[in-house]
């Protein structure tokens, strides 16, 4: 940004009044005479004095202060006399004329002593040297009368220099830097830029009376040749001695420095190349790795697949019939097909003994679940209105807590965490400096007209052309715009708000205009100074205007006299430069007049604290609303304000309102419709569930409102992410556990001898701990990513784990409470919403299991488990894993700033704006921490960036680092006030920059004409080595930081540097500070995070050199996107991190709750590991960039996993089938159907609709990614896992026992498992109880030990209940209720019939 460099600064082109020619027509035979001396005439047009003929000899120079000023300046003049009598060709006053004239140059060259002592050496030299005329000629119509009688003024001379000289004074200054400019020094005395600049037109720019300050024409000649001229007049180049600018100009002094003088430059080590991409044997290493993960896989998956269909499937039918099972059964059978096939009656003897102790424990843990789960579901089906009431009561004190809500819309806080190195700095430089500033911003382009401006003045004789932005009308239209903005005032509090009163004010309190940077500021936003022009004495030609003053200023946007005819400053109206980078763009190089766009931003003073922003967001709410209603057809507009994006996230959210609500009206929808199981028309306003499944919804709502009422009591603020995201997780849920119980009780049957609550009690055993498995997974795993740094992330997982939490607690109690309600209304036959109007005469029909059960039972997974379709799917899903692997070390890290506007946002034009016309990125400050000693030399050097200063000095580097920007992202060198401050304190001005009044002993402006008042502040002896004494520099540096650029001062250091050095202690130590220069233009994520990273580590470097940190200090670079950037240097170890993290927990919690079944929750993490892979591999294809939204997702997606996971392995860990394929069946029929129907097809039909959205980022991070979610958790959870578990559960067994195609036949008292898995209702049984089998198909008779229907405790009366199980051929399983005395359970056992 321009307005960082405040500095005005007069750039002069003062060439001379001194001069005189040698007459040639009366030339004196003796060689060394004088061709001037004295002045006799004055220039018209420059009001500069002109010298007068002189034909003789070089006259004696008397004059002390003369005598002193040509020592000064001139030393090679002054010492030809070899102690003699100093004679001249000028006299006093042309040498007072000449010390003027060089005041200005002298601060710009003095960074480099040789630049600076070869630059007034061809000054010297043509204005005093006593032998002009071996060097200069002029013919007879070279003069004219002068103003005194008999006399001649010169009006042009010839002047030859040789090569060596006038190459060498180039070379050692064309490096040369402005400090407070960022450009070249020499840029303001060429005409053309540095890189354009020639020795040639460098001389011949400044001999030029076009530059509007050399009073007659001086035609530089560079030649090693000898001239000839017709009159016999023979010249000789001139060819002083040159100094190079990387020699010391003497024993006192240093060469320049490596900024000024690339020549002084140790060689710098080029700029790493980009790092190779990851191959192996020329092929990409991550797909090298993937494909042979995958060629292994197959290999070894082929092979076990092939002794699977072999060994165990005997599909070479090598095994007989005589083998037998220890209960002497024959193991295999003939089918009625003829062919041979395991017996699914057939078990193998497991002992207690052979049981380990973690199943042991296990199965203590399953009979304390199902235990504490069933006396809860009886105690909640008994008293559903007093659990009603007393969840209100829950619900209603935890929801009051959203009175304290408060959402985080601070970006800083949301994305930056507090203990952040980006966030600490941001607040160092916010408390030391001041926050960097609110931006208005406009981008102007041309339309409809696309002709080039000619421009042609009348001393050229080529034409030049301009861009159509720089036809004079539009600019004047342009104007009018600037000006009618800067005149916009707001409501606010009962008054006005006027840009004057929350504008940066960088010259306060002396000029308070306000900082507004743009090209017309050259004419410092004045329509008078957009016309001005300078006309030929005849009125007909032009000779210089608007155009003639841009190219000047482009060159030179620091200066107070443009050089051209037109003598007007290129400051802004507010006294600081207009530099060109920044206020235009569209050009290439540095061709300016090429640039297709102009660059309007108003600054505007910003706040520590976010909320004290009011005054200024009203008048940018107005600005807004001005440019939105302006319309000029001439202009297209792209524009934003510092509360834009602000405004349009808000906007988006509020905009996207009506779609997250039709999307959360469409799942609630379908869960009320799909809830109930209706069997005929003629029930179904009895049979269906509508008000339970709203009641469903709202129990998630409830849990919501209980975790945003929960953390507003203990003070964590939320995010618009928690609003939008939240719901969804916890619907998805809550859903698959509303669908879980409903159709568990749907499925079940109830005993003849039962009650309505005890079966809802034993259904609440039987799924409440996959319930509780699900949900503490989820909820631990997101409390444990709330370990990580990142502010949104934290939250996010914070608020998702209670809301888990209070959901699954909520449906544990009130849902089965309301269950049981609607279960008694169902039986009532009372009408679903309408619970009052009973229907009487219709009677309930025989239940059917449901489409979607009856699909998954008896159609996919038989489908899903066949031997053809169980290789495919683990080849396919293994293969696309491996692939994902491939694409997910592609995913791109960021957020473009255009994704997260709406559609139709302004914002998006803005952006597009920037990305093709700024040539310029943001500033960068280089901060130097409170500690560095600015007064000693040694802290000096460390420091600065001119002669004398330490090659790798703070300065140094930066200028070193701007040389490779397309690898740095570093622009131009720093502004440094502190080489700037030794300018400044040059005692050799005239007038010095710095004088004391020497009565008030304040500070006298260079502007002040008072001599007999005001002295220059030190002297020569004091200002040793260009550098103020170590006593001077605290007193004299208040005055630089408070004087602002004059004429006759270039150097005040009041607006470029007056809020970037802080004084301490009362003005008598330096604080911290900083050197402030540009990254070049930044378009993607990816330049914003390299330019970050790179400024690092220029400043760990900076740091390490400087041995800063063991004085207690460093330093540190600082933009305003830094802490928006951060996150993403770390973004992947972050990610991988968190998710490992939650991957751990649900892990631990898995095997907890699977009664310490490793094997299984292993498998849960490994599919769940697969699905993360997956969507990252999504992610890539379909354009969606790694961040904290992104990372959000992503930790969603683990938990959503979990439920498509957990509940089939639960299913598979406790079924009582024999092998693991049957296992995998039964576990996909009886979950299946409520896992497809409770997230997979509510979240599909909910997840669609967001591809309506208007906003970007919802159709980017929330359909894409959601949709993603949900189809790899279904496809993984309902076709991998289940064929995953088939070739690969682990079995429980004892060691030796065999883990498949075995059960267990006889307990001995403790749980028995089968395949790995444990049998249903042996959780409770105690020794003594038998297993019988009543025929060939494995039916099974438990001896349980009673219940008390009340108190679950063991009795032993004739009341108490027996259940017995029946396994059968089909693989269904039968319950029924045995009432009898315990002395008579053998004859029930024996003599009970099975019902297959």
């Amino acid at each position: 940004m321009a307005f960082i460099h405040r500095s005005g600064v007069a750039i002069i082109l003062i060439f001379f009044s001194g001069v005189i020619i040698k007459a040639t027509w009366s030339q004196s035979d003796e060689e060394g005479h004088c061709i001037w001396y004295g002045t006799c005439g004055t220039d018209e047009t420059t009001g500069k004095d002109l010298n007068c003929w002189y034909n003789g000899t070089a006259k004696p120079l008397t004059d002390k202060h003369a005598l002193g000023v040509l020592k000064s300046y001139c030393p090679d003049i002054y010492n030809m006399a070899g102690g003699k009598q100093v004679k001249t060709c000028c006299t006093p006053k042309q040498i007072a004329s000449l010390e003027s004239s060089m005041g200005v140059p002298r601060q710009f060259f003095s960074r480099c002593p040789t630049c600076l002592h070869n630059f007034l050496n061809l000054y010297c030299y043509f204005s005093c040297a006593p032998h002009h005329s071996s060097f200069m000629y002029a013919s007879p119509n070279d003069t004219q009368p002068g103003t005194k009688p008999g006399t001649l003024a010169i009006k042009r001379v010839n002047v030859s220099i040789s090569s060596d000289f006038g190459v060498g004074m180039f070379n050692s200054c064309r490096h040369v830097q402005m400090p407070s400019a960022n450009v070249a020094a020499i840029s303001a005395l060429c005409g053309k830029t540095a890189a354009q600049c020639t020795p040639q037109n460098w001389l011949d720019y400044m001999g030029s009376t076009s530059n509007g300050q050399t009073p007659f024409q001086i035609n530089f000649n560079i030649t090693d040749e000898t001239l000839h001229y017709p009159d016999n007049t023979t010249l000789v180049p001139m060819n002083a001695t040159i100094v190079p600018c990387w020699k010391a100009l003497d024993n006192h002094s240093h060469p320049c420095s490596c900024e000024d003088c690339p020549a002084t430059c140790t060689p710098s080590i080029p700029p790493p190349p980009p790092p190779p991409p990851f191959t192996i044997l020329h092929f990409d290493g991550y797909g090298f790795i993937a494909t042979m993960i995958f060629v292994v896989f197959l290999i070894f998956f082929g092979t076990y697949t092939i002794c699977y269909n072999i060994i165990v499937q005997d599909s070479l039918s090598l095994d007989g019939l005589e083998e037998e099972d220890s209960e002497g059964f024959s193991i295999y059978k003939i089918d009625k097909t003829g062919r041979k096939r395991r017996r699914k009656n057939s078990y193998s003897q497991i002992t207690y003994e052979q049981l380990g102790c973690l199943e042991k424990f296990g199965a203590r843990m399953d009979t304390l679940f199902e235990r504490y789960f069933t006396r809860w579901g009886t105690m909640c089906a008994r008293y559903p209105k007093t659990v009603l009431a007393v969840s209100f009561v829950v619900i209603v004190i935890f929801s009051c807590g959203l009175v304290y809500f408060t959402v985080i819309t601070d970006p800083v806080k949301l994305w930056s965490a507090p203990g952040s190195k980006a966030r600490e700095e941001k607040n160092y430089f916010d408390n030391h400096f001041a926050p960097f500033y609110r931006t208005e911003q406009l981008i102007i382009t041309r339309t409809g007209n696309h002709s080039k401006v000619r421009h042609n003045t009348g001393s050229s004789t080529e034409d030049t052309y301009f861009s159509p932005i720089f036809d004079k009308d539009f600019l004047h239209q342009v104007l009018d715009l600037q000006n009618a903005i800067s005149s916009i005032t707001a409501d606010y509090d009962d008054g006005v708000v006027s840009l004057e009163d929350i504008c940066f004010l960088p010259l306060a309190p002396e000029h308070k205009v306000c900082a507004v940077t743009s090209m017309l500021q050259y004419y410092q936003n004045s329509h008078h100074m957009l016309d001005y022009k300078i006309m030929d004495e005849f009125g007909f030609f032009v000779l210089a205007d608007y155009l003639d003053h841009f190219q000047y200023c482009v060159m030179a946007p620091t200066s107070i006299n443009d050089t051209t005819k037109l003598h007007t400053s290129c400051l802004s109206d507010w006294g600081g430069p207009a530099y060109p980078w920044v206020v235009l763009g569209g050009y290439d190089g540095q061709n300016y007049k090429n640039a297709t766009a102009l660059v309007i931003t108003y600054l505007v003073d910003n706040s520590i604290d976010f909320n004290n922003n009011s005054r200024a967001k009203a008048w940018e709410g107005a600005f807004l609303r001005f440019i939105e209603s302006y319309d000029n057809p001439n202009m297209s507009i792209a524009y934003s304000s510092e509360r834009s994006i602000e405004d349009e996230i808000e906007r988006e959210s509020s905009g996207d309102v009506v779609t997250i609500l039709i999307s959360y009206l469409i799942m609630f929808a379908y869960i009320s419709l799909t809830l109930g199981q209706i069997h005929s028309c003629d029930r179904i306003l009895i049979d269906s569930k509508i008000t339970l499944g709203l009641a469903g919804v709202v129990i998630v709502l409830f849990s919501v409102s209980c975790s945003l009422g929960f953390f507003s009591y203990v003070g964590q603020p939320a995010t618009l992410i928690i609003v939008e995201v939240v719901p969804f997780l916890v619907l998805a849920v809550g859903v698959d556990n509303i669908f879980i119980l409903v159709q568990a009780y749907q499925h079940d049957k109830r005993y003849s001898t039962e009650e309505l609550e005890h079966q809802i009690g034993r259904i609440v055993g039987k799924v409440g701990p996959s319930m509780l498995l699900t949900s503490c997974s989820e909820s631990v795993a997101f409390f444990i990513g709330a370990m990580t740094d990142m502010p949104a992330v934290r939250i996010f997982t914070m608020y998702a784990a209670m809301a888990v939490l209070f959901d699954f607690l909520l449906q544990i109690s009130c849902f089965v409470s309301l269950l049981t309600l609607d279960a008694k209304r169902q039986e009532k036959n009372r009408y679903d919403i309408c619970c009052c109007v009973k229907e009487s005469t219709k009677e309930k029909t025989e239940e059917s299991e449901g489409l979607l059960y009856t699909v998954m039972n008896k159609y996919y997974s038989h489908f899903l488990m066949k031997e053809w379709v169980r290789p495919i799917v683990m080849v396919v899903f293994t293969g696309w894993c491996c692939v994902s692997v491939v694409l997910a070390s592609r995913v791109e890290i960021g957020l473009e700033q255009k994704l997260s506007m709406p559609h139709d946002s302004y914002m998006i034009n803005y952006f597009n704006n920037i990305s093709k016309y700024l040539s310029v990125g943001a500033p960068v400050y280089f901060v130097v921490e409170d500690g560095h000693n600015y007064t000693s030399s040694r802290g000096q050097n460390q420091i600065c960036g001119s002669n004398g200063c330490d090659e790798m000095s703070l300065l140094g580097q930066i200028f070193k680092a701007s040389q490779t920007p397309n690898y740095t992202r570093i622009a131009h060198p720093a502004s440094s006030w502190l080489d700037d401050y030794f300018n400044w304190m040059d005692p050799e001005g005239n007038p010095p920059c710095c004088r004391r009044n020497n009565v008030t002993e304040g500070f006298c402006k260079a502007t002040i004409n008072d001599p007999v008042h005001c002295h220059q502040c030190i002297s020569n002896l004091e200002y040793s080595g260009g550098r103020p004494a170590e006593s001077d520099f605290m007193t004299y540096l208040p005055w630089f930081l408070k004087d602002n650029p004059e004429i006759k001062c270039a150097k005040g250091g009041h607006a470029a540097y007056g809020q970037g050095v802080q004084l301490l202690s009362n003005n008598t130590r330096v604080g911290a500070t900083y050197f402030m220069t540009y990254h070049t233009i930044l378009k993607t994520s990816s330049d914003f995070i390299e330019a970050l990273r790179h400024a690092r580590m220029l400043c760990d470097n900076i740091n390490q050199d400087m041995n800063m940190t063991k004085h207690g200090y460093r330093v540190f670079p600082y933009s305003i996107f830094y802490v928006f950037y951060e996150q993403y240097l770390t973004i992947v170890n972050d990610a991988f991190t968190n998710l490992m993290w939650c991957g751990a927990a649900i892990f631990v919690v898995s095997t907890i709750l699977l009664g310490f079944e490793v094997y299984s929750a292993f498998i849960v993490v490994i599919t769940i590991t697969f699905i993360i892979i997956d969507m990252l591999g999504l992610m890539y294809l379909w354009g969606v960039s790694m961040n904290a939204i992104a990372l959000v997702n992503l930790v969603m997606t683990i938990g959503i996993s979990v439920e498509f996971c957990s509940h089939i392995m639960r299913a598979f860990t406790f079924s009582t089938e024999l092998t693991r394929k049957e296992r995998a069946k039964d576990a996909l029929a009886h979950m299946g159907s409520s896992v497809l129907s409770g997230i997979t097809l509510t979240k599909l039909v909910g997840v669609i609709v967001l591809a309506f959205s208007k906003s970007q980022l919802f159709q980017v991070f929330y359909f894409r990614m959601y949709l993603g979610i949900v189809i790899f958790g279904a496809t993984h959870g309902l076709i991998f896992l289940p064929v995953f578990l088939s070739y690969f559960a682990g079995g429980s067994t004892a060691s030796g026992a065999p883990s498949c195609d075995t059960a267990p036949t006889e307990s001995s008292g403790e749980e028995a498992t089968t395949c790995g898995a444990r049998i249903p209702g042996t959780a409770v049984h105690h020794p003594g109880d038998r297993q019988i089998q009543t025929d060939e198909c494995a039916t099974t008779y438990f001896n349980l030990h009673p219940k008390d229907d009340d108190s679950g405790e063991a009795v032993n009366n004739d009341r108490s209940r027996r259940v017995a199980t029946w396994t059968c051929c089909s693989g269904d399983k039968k319950e029924g209720n045995i009432t009898d005395h315990p002395a008579s359970q053998d004859q029930a056992a024996a003599g009970i019939r099975s019902p297959c």
